[in-house]
């Protein structure tokens, strides 16, 4: 899957993945999609409730290797 932007939140714990995740997205345009790499896993329930509770769409999301990449579209 293409991304417009990357995002490496590795390293960082709760809340900044998502605090990060949030101002890529803001810089973003709508439609465009964002590539965010953590290695926390409480990321996995973050990045989805923020998308939800935010109406961004997170197409995908995969752990390889004690990493999780999820892709984050803007949807508004």
């Amino acid at each position: 899957m293409n991304a417009d932007q990357t995002l490496d939140c590795s390293g960082m714990s709760c809340p900044m993945p998502i605090l990060k995740t949030k101002k890529a997205i803001d810089a973003l345009q709508t439609g465009q999609v964002l590539q965010m790499t953590a290695t926390d896993p409480g990321s996995i329930p973050d990045v989805e409730a923020w998308a939800k509770k935010t109406g961004n769409e997170v197409l995908s999301s995969e752990e390889k290797d004690g990493k999780y990449i999820f892709f984050i579209k803007k949807t508004k």
